[in-house]
C-alpha cells in the first residue's frame, strides 16, 4: 500500500528535505496534511508549519516567491520547519517551476517541503522535479479492506472481514464516505464490529431491515415490499440500500445450489447495477420504486 510508505516517513519524522506526493483523491491529501500537522508540537505550529492550498482563493494569489521565502526561513525552537503546498503543479509558470527546481537542489537545513499534487504528475513536473522521487498516496481498491481495518484499529475497534466487505458494499470505494462511516461505528461502544452492527447503523433501530425487504421480494408481496421500503428510506440513502441489497443477495449467491437459483440472483444483480447507474446519472424518475417492481416480477 503506497500510502503506508508515506506513513512510515511520518513515523521517522520526515527525514527527507523534500517530498513530492500525488494522489487522485483529495481526501488522501487532507489525510496527509493532518498526519504532517501532528508531527509538529502544537506550541510550534504557528511558527514551524505553513500550509498553502493554491486551489483556494485566499492562497492562489500569494506570490510563489513569497512561499519559497517561507520555506527557506530558519526554523524556530530548533525544530523542523515544514511547508506544505497543496496544489496542481501544472498551475505554476515555467519561471515558478524553475524556482522550485532550484530550491529542491539546495534546500535549507532543518526544513521540509512537501509538495502535494492532485492526479498524475505532468511531463514538466516530472522533468523539473526529477531529483525527488514521487510518492503515490493512492490506495488501490483491493487495498481498501486493509485500510478500513487499520483505520478502525486506530480508533480502538476491530472490524471483521465480513463487516468490512459489507461496509464497502454499502458505501462503495469512496474513502471519505468510508472514513465517515467508521467514525459513526466507533461511537457504538463495541470493541468488535460485525456486519449486523453496521446494518443496524444503516437501517437504524426499527422493526424492518434489509433481510425483511429481501424476504418480501422473494415472497412477491408488493404491499409489504413498499411498506418496508418506505420505512427504510426514512434514515437511509438509496445508494446505501442498494449496497445492502447487493450484500444480502451476495450471501445467497454463496449458498445457492441450483442453476435456477443462480440464474435468478444474476438477474437480481443486473437490476441492482442498472438502478445504481440510473441514480448516479439521474436518468429515471423514481428509480428505486421501478427497481422494486422489476425485482417483484422475477
Amino acid at each position: 500500500m503506497s500510502y503506508q510508505a508515506f506513513l512510515k516517513e511520518i513515523e521517522k519524522g520526515l527525514p527527507s528535505p523534500v517530498y513530492l506526493c500525488h494522489a487522485s483523491d483529495i481526501f488522501l491529501h487532507r489525510e496527509a496534511v493532518e498526519a504532517i500537522r501532528r508531527t509538529v508540537p502544537e506550541p510550534e505550529r504557528d511558527f514551524n508549519l505553513h500550509i498553502y492550498d493554491l486551489l483556494l482563493p485566499g492562497d492562489e494569489g500569494i506570490p510563489f516567491g513569497q512561499i519559497l521565502d517561507v520555506a527557506n526561513t530558519v526554523s524556530f525552537f530548533g525544530g523542523k520547519r515544514i511547508t506544505v503546498l497543496l496544489l496542481n503543479l501544472q498551475k505554476l509558470s515555467k519561471k515558478e517551476m524553475e524556482s522550485l527546481s532550484t530550491h529542491i537542489m539546495s534546500p535549507p537545513d532543518n526544513s521540509v517541503l512537501v509538495l502535494l499534487h492532485l492526479g498524475s504528475l505532468g511531463k514538466e513536473a516530472r522533468e523539473k522535479l526529477g531529483r525527488v522521487k514521487p510518492l503515490s498516496l493512492d490506495i488501490r481498491e483491493a487495498e481498501i479492506p486493509a485500510w478500513i481495518m487499520q483505520r478502525a484499529l486506530a480508533r480502538g475497534i476491530k472490524i471483521t472481514d465480513k463487516a468490512s466487505d459489507y461496509l464497502i458494499g454499502l458505501v462503495g470505494p469512496d474513502l471519505g464516505l468510508l472514513a465517515s462511516e467508521i467514525e459513526k461505528i466507533s461511537l457504538l461502544g463495541k470493541t468488535t464490529i460485525g456486519a449486523d452492527d453496521i446494518a443496524d447503523i444503516v437501517t437504524g433501530e426499527r422493526s424492518f431491515g434489509i433481510f425483511d425487504l429481501v424476504n418480501a421480494l422473494r415472497s412477491k408481496d408488493p404491499e409489504r415490499v413498499f411498506r418496508i421500503y418506505k420505512t427504510l428510506r426514512e434514515t437511509s440513502e438509496d445508494y446505501g440500500l442498494i449496497g445492502a441489497l447487493n450484500w444480502q443477495y451476495g450471501r445467497s449467491m454463496q449458498t445457492s445450489r441450483t442453476p435456477a437459483e443462480k440464474a435468478y440472483l444474476l438477474k437480481v444483480f443486473e437490476i441492482l447495477h442498472s438502478t445504481d447507474r440510473e441514480i448516479k446519472s439521474s436518468g429515471r424518475t423514481f428509480p428505486m420504486e421501478y427497481m422494486l417492481v422489476r425485482l417483484l416480477r422475477l
